[in-house]
């Protein structure tokens, strides 16, 4: 997969449709589609938790991760995708929502 370009600015909490949530590291292209998502039922809500974080070292290692493994989604979608993440991938958020203080 080519590796697209995405640049991740902020942390939003997902919440699918069984009521279980979890954190993402998204931006607001991102968070538009799972807003999208939303409307259309493929998950329950998202919320904006933090705008604007620092582009710390841990930001960019995941935006790495994302970009290399992840095409962003359009608007055609008929599914969510949520960013499934190796136990690494799992480690750098860990990071990247305490360097925030959220979680």
């Amino acid at each position: 997969m080519e590796e697209q370009h995405e640049v991740l600015d902020l942390i939003e909490q997902i919440t699918r449709n069984d009521g279980t949530s979890y954190y993402e590291i998204g931006n607001m292209v991102q968070n538009g589609r799972a807003e999208l998502a939303a409307e259309r039922g493929f998950i329950k809500e998202v919320r904006i938790l933090q705008l604007n974080i620092p582009h710390s070292q841990n930001v960019i290692k995941y935006e790495h991760f994302i970009n290399t493994h992840y095409k962003m989604q359009d608007e055609s979608m008929d599914h969510w995708d949520e960013w499934k993440r190796t136990p690494e991938a799992d480690k750098i958020v860990h990071d990247i929502l305490e360097e925030n203080h959220i979680g």
